[in-house]
């Protein structure tokens, strides 16, 4: 019940990748459209995640998830029923706004509501969920195409969420435990103002820069997120040094293994998700899959994904703490690797099935990296008090990683592939996108060797 929630918000990020074509054509959805359909609902998602979280501690955790579930599945109707493209987009990003209301709760509620001991298994839950509800929107989001129910076409991957919604909000109200505290603390509304404001003119300019030839005002607007965030960290701190409430608790980020975590987990989703968006491309426009089959070629992925997080992470850690999450991103270079030597050795007469190894070793990696990050980050000294804004901090990183990772890749992929539209250069902009992909899990293995080996809480 609980998980649904970050299931159907990875599922709703990228199952629009397979659904961008239909879009084009029945709302006649130009490039600067699309890339606000799919990035409108991710930089909402990712600038409110900290508010998000800190509205949990202030009015509970279950009351939030509830609200943020039926919210989620009332955008998600609007999307469903929207005219035209522009609609859409505003719907998007309305529905990446309620997502995060509701995703921050759930990481909370696992750190209130399991013991110590229990929290690897939550964990490892929440990391395969991840996993599978990504996996999800390319799989399920192409049988759904490919059925088109009832004559709606793209809008079903948009509809289906409205039952699951409701009926998850419904269960909630009823079954999760209500925590009183004693002490309510106060919102931030001027820290929760210029975190999301400093995250919007990141996440902004990174969505549209690349579709429209990264102009000057993507540029400034980068730059002027500096100032933003500085001033509003100051701000924090300075609130925090008064007694107050700040919606971010700067004493957390300089936490050894809080930070440390927060750069594994967002680093590697930067990998992840410009992975899935270049294989995306490449199954597609370079080896004409439809999107039905070119969404079955993850199935391996997410089912080692799925496996490795239930049955291989917990045992890993057992004999060498932290250090799982270095053997993680290992596992998911010598996987990348594999793609690549396959890319070189196959060239223009590349078979999807001959990716499917180096996939699945990459979704081991997966699991044993990201359950591991998130368990590292929320083990690490937090208090109840704090439970949601370090669940909205985590998720933040790990959403910045998304949007940074599809952008960062997909602007290296794009300028490999130029004009030419063959199999082969679409094989040639991959290479090139692993090979970027190979650099950033260098980086994230390094600073998992950064961590003690067993925690110290």
């Amino acid at each position: 019940m609980v998980l649904s929630a970050i299931f159907m918000a990875m599922f709703d990020w990228f199952v629009v990748n397979v659904a961008a074509s239909s879009l084009q054509t029945d709302l006649h959805a130009g490039e600067a459209a699309l890339e606000l359909i799919v990035g409108g609902y991710g930089f909402a998602f990712a600038s409110g995640l900290i508010t998000g979280g800190r509205l949990g501690d202030l009015h509970g955790h279950r009351r939030l998830f509830t609200i943020g579930m039926v919210a989620f599945a009332a955008a998600s109707l609007l999307c469903g029923l929207a005219p035209n493209a522009w609609a859409l987009v505003v719907f998007r990003v309305l529905q990446g706004g309620t997502a995060a209301l509701m995703v921050p709760q759930m990481l909370a509620l696992i750190n209130t509501m399991f013991p110590v001991a229990e929290r690897p298994r939550a964990m490892a839950a929440y990391g395969a969920t991840i996993g599978v509800g990504a996996v999800a929107g390319q799989v399920l989001g192409g049988v759904l195409l490919d059925a088109d129910l009832f004559g709606w076409g793209w809008r079903t991957i948009f509809y289906i969420n409205v039952p699951v919604g409701l009926a998850a909000a419904a269960l909630a109200a009823r079954w999760l435990p209500r925590h009183e505290r004693a002490h309510r603390p106060k919102l931030d509304p001027a820290g929760a103002l210029g975190i999301s404001a400093a995250l919007a003119l990141v996440l902004v300019p990174i969505t549209l820069g690349r579709a429209q030839g990264w102009p000057l005002w993507t540029w400034v607007s980068m730059a002027a997120a500096v100032p933003v965030l500085a001033l509003t960290l100051r701000y924090e701190n300075v609130l925090a040094r008064r007694g107050g409430e700040p919606v971010l608790d700067l004493s957390m980020v300089r936490e050894r293994v809080f930070r440390s975590g927060l750069v594994i987990s967002g680093g590697y989703l930067t990998f992840f998700a410009g992975f899935m968006l270049c294989l995306t491309l490449l199954l597609q426009n370079g080896l004409g899959l439809a999107p039905l089959p070119a969404g079955l070629a993850f199935a391996p992925l997410g089912l080692c994904f799925a496996g490795s997080s239930f049955f291989l992470a917990r045992r890993v850690a057992d004999r060498i703490g932290n250090r799982v999450m270095v053997a993680g991103t290992l596992t998911s270079l010598v996987g990348l690797t594999v793609t690549l030597a396959v890319l070189t050795w196959f060239g223009r007469e590349l078979s999807p099935l001959a990716l499917i190894p180096g996939m699945m070793i990459v979704g081991i990696g997966n699991g044993l990296t990201i359950p591991s990050a998130i368990g590292a980050v929320l083990s690490s000294g937090i208090p109840p008090n704090r439970a949601g804004m370090a669940a909205g901090v985590l998720t933040t990183a790990q959403q910045f990683g998304n949007a940074i990772g599809a952008t960062v890749l997909g602007t290296i992929f794009f300028s490999a592939l130029g004009s030419a539209s063959g199999t082969g250069d679409y094989v040639t902009a991959m290479q090139a996108a692993a090979l970027a992909g190979l650099a950033v899990l260098a980086v994230v293995s390094a600073a998992a060797c950064t961590l003690p080996r067993r925690a110290t809480h």
